[in-house]
C-alpha cells in the first residue's frame, strides 16, 4: 500500500466536471505550452503534441509486434507521453490523451496477453466520447516476456503497478478536478481492472472488465497444457486445423447449437453442451472425415477441466464452439507463446525451458510462486463495493483464449466469499454472457457492444441500451444498472452492409 500511495502522490490524475470549450488555436497553444515533466520527479518527456480531429496518427517508434502502426483520431486533443521510473531498474511509459471538449470523466485503458502495448484504439474511443484517457506499456515494450528475465520490478509493473499511471497531470492541464474515473480493459486488461478493485478500491468509480484473465498463474498453466495434449504438427495423432474448423466444429454445432431452439451457428449457453467426441470415431472401414481413437481422446482432454497434483481444479474446461479460432494458437501443435515466455523468464528463469515437457507439477510451481501477487482471484471486494464502485464484466461464450467458464466460476466464488446472493452481488458487480463472441470481439454472435475501441464500438450509438461503456457510466452516475446489454452483428462484420441481427445479452 505504501508503494501505491507514493505512486498516487506522483501521478494521481483529476478531471474537470464540465466541458471546457475553447477555440482551437487557444487549445493548441495550451497544449504545446504544457510541461508535464515538471510535475513528476525524474520523468522524461517523450511526446507533447497537439492532434487535430481527423488526423491519422502513426507510431513509427512503437514495437512492431504490437501491430498498431496508426490510429485515426476523432477529437481535437493534446497528446502527452512520459516515461516514469518505478524503481532503479524499471520504468513505465504512458500516453495521456486530453480532449479539447471534455466531459469531466477520466478513463484508464488496459493491455492484452503479456504485452506492453498501448491500445491506441481504446484511447481514440475514449476521447471521441469526451473522456480524458491514459494507456501504459506495462513496464516493457512489445508482446514477448523477454523483459521479465531477471527483473522482478518489471514483473511488478506488469502485475499491477502500470495501471496506476496517469491522474495528476490532467489536474495541472485542466486546472480542475475530475468528476468520475473509469477503467476499460479486456483479457489481461480485464484482469488489471479486477486487480485494481482488489488492491486500490478508491482509484475508479466504474470498471469494465471483459473476458478477464483471472487466476492468472493457473491460466498460464492451462494454456501451456494444450501443447503436450495435441503434440507437435509432426506427431502421428496431431489433428490439423482443417479438421478442427470443419469436422469437429460442425459436430459441436450438431450436438449443441439447437439447445436454444434456433439453429444459427451460435451456442447460446456452452455450459449445457456436454460434447461427445466419440461421435466422430472412425469405423473399421472408414478412413476419412472421422477421428482415430487417440484423436478422440485428445479432443476429450481438451474439453475437460485441468486438475492438479492434489486433485483440485487448476482451471475449468475450454467451452465447445471456440475451436474455430482456438486452433490458431492453443491447438496449433506449437507452444503457446505467452505461457512459454512466462515459464521461461518468470517462473524458472530458464530461457531454454521446453514447453513440451509441461506437467501439472509446473502448474503447482507457478501458482506457489505467484510473482508480485499477480494471481488476481479475490474473494471479497467489499471495500470497492462500499465506496460506491461498480463493475461490469462480460465474457464471450465462444472465447478461444480464456474459457468463459472461468468468469462464471469467479462470479460464484466472489458470491460465496462475500456471502452475497446474486441480487446482492448485482448491486455492484454484474456479469454478462455474450453468446457467440470469441476472445473480446468478433464471432458469429451479436458481439458489438462498445466494449473497446475499433470495430467493437463502430456502427452503434453511444447509449446505455447498446453500449456497455455508456451503460457503466449510467450505472455509476445515474444509479441505474443494466439488466441486459444489446449486442449487434453486422452482415459479414461490415457496417456498410447493414445489421444482420441484434440480441439482448443477459446476466
Amino acid at each position: 500500500m505504501a508503494a501505491h500511495l507514493v505512486l498516487v502522490a506522483i501521478i494521481a490524475f483529476f478531471l474537470v466536471p464540465s466541458i471546457e470549450i475553447e477555440i482551437h488555436d487557444d487549445f493548441q497553444n495550451k497544449c504545446l505550452s504544457f510541461a508535464p515533466e515538471v510535475y513528476i520527479h525524474n520523468s522524461t518527456r517523450q511526446i507533447l503534441q497537439y492532434v487535430a480531429a481527423g488526423t491519422n496518427l502513426t507510431f513509427p517508434y512503437d514495437d512492431p509486434t504490437c501491430d498498431r502502426p496508426s490510429q485515426l483520431v476523432s477529437a481535437d486533443l493534446c497528446r502527452v507521453a512520459l516515461s516514469i521510473p518505478t524503481s532503479n531498474r524499471s520504468s513505465i511509459t504512458f500516453e495521456l490523451w486530453l480532449p479539447d471538449q471534455w466531459s469531466g470523466r477520466f478513463l484508464a485503458t488496459g493491455n492484452g496477453g503479456i504485452d506492453g502495448c498501448i491500445k491506441y484504439e481504446d484511447l481514440a474511443y475514449a476521447t471521441e466520447n469526451a473522456f480524458a484517457s491514459v494507456g501504459a506499456n506495462n513496464g516493457h515494450n512489445g508482446t514477448t516476456g523477454l523483459a521479465f528475465a531477471g527483473n522482478p520490478e518489471i514483473v511488478t509493473d506488469f502485475a499491477w503497478r502500470s495501471v496506476l499511471a496517469g491522474k495528476m497531470l490532467a489536474q495541472r492541464f485542466y486546472k480542475k478536478a475530475y468528476s468520475k474515473a473509469y477503467y476499460l480493459g479486456c483479457s489481461l486488461g480485464g484482469r488489471q481492472g479486477i486487480k485494481t478493485a482488489e488492491m486500490f478500491p478508491t482509484d475508479f468509480d466504474g470498471i469494465l472488465a471483459g473476458s478477464p484473465a483471472l487466476d492468472f498463474n493457473n491460466l498460464v498453466s492451462w494454456r501451456a497444457s494444450f501443447f503436450p495434449i495435441t503434440g507437435s504438427v509432426n506427431s502421428s495423432n496431431f489433428i490439423p486445423a482443417s479438421t478442427w474448423t470443419t469436422l469437429i466444429h460442425n459436430e459441436v454445432l450438431n450436438q449443441c447449437d439447437g439447445f436454444d431452439g434456433v439453429i444459427d451457428g451460435i451456442i447460446e449457453d456452452p455450459s449445457l453442451c456436454d460434447f461427445r467426441p466419440e461421435a466422430l470415431l472412425c469405423e473399421t472401414d472408414t478412413l476419412a472425415d472421422c477421428l482415430t481413437p487417440n484423436q478422440v481422446e485428445i479432443v476429450r482432454e481438451i474439453f475437460s477441466p485441468l486438475y492438479g497434483e492434489d486433485g483440485k481444479l487448476i482451471y475449468p474446461a475450454m467451452q465447445p464452439g471456440s475451436e474455430i479460432l482456438a486452433v490458431q494458437k492453443l491447438y496449433a501443435g506449437a507452444p503457446f507463446a505467452y505461457s512459454q515466455d512466462w515459464f521461461r523468464y518468470v517462473v524458472y528463469n530458464n530461457p531454454v525451458w521446453n514447453a513440451s515437457t509441461f506437467t501439472i507439477h509446473d502448474a503447482a510451481v507457478a501458482n506457489a510462486l505467484n510473482p508480485s501477487n499477480i494471481k488476481t482471484w479475490p474473494d471479497d471486494l467489499s471495500a470497492f463495493r462500499y465506496r460506491g464502485g461498480k463493475i461490469i464484466s462480460y465474457h464471450g461464450g465462444q472465447d478461444n483464449q480464456v474459457t468463459s467458464f472461468n468468469t462464471e466460476r469467479f462470479y460464484n466464488y466472489l458470491s460465496r466469499g462475500m456471502q452475497a446472493s446474486s441480487s446482492e452481488l448485482d448491486e455492484f458487480f454484474r456479469f454478462f454472457r455474450i453468446s457467440g463472441m470469441f476472445h473480446c470481439n468478433t464471432g458469429p454472435g451479436a458481439w458489438v457492444v462498445g466494449q473497446e475501441g475499433g470495430a467493437a464500438a463502430a456502427g452503434i450509438p453511444y447509449g446505455s441500451g447498446n453500449n456497455v461503456l455508456a451503460a457503466l457510466v449510467e450505472w455509476v452516475e445515474g444509479g441505474v444498472g443494466p439488466d441486459t446489454i444489446e449486442g449487434t452483428k453486422f452482415v459479414n462484420d461490415t457496417i456498410t452492409l447493414g445489421i444482420a441481427f441484434q440480441r439482448r445479452h443477459c446476466r
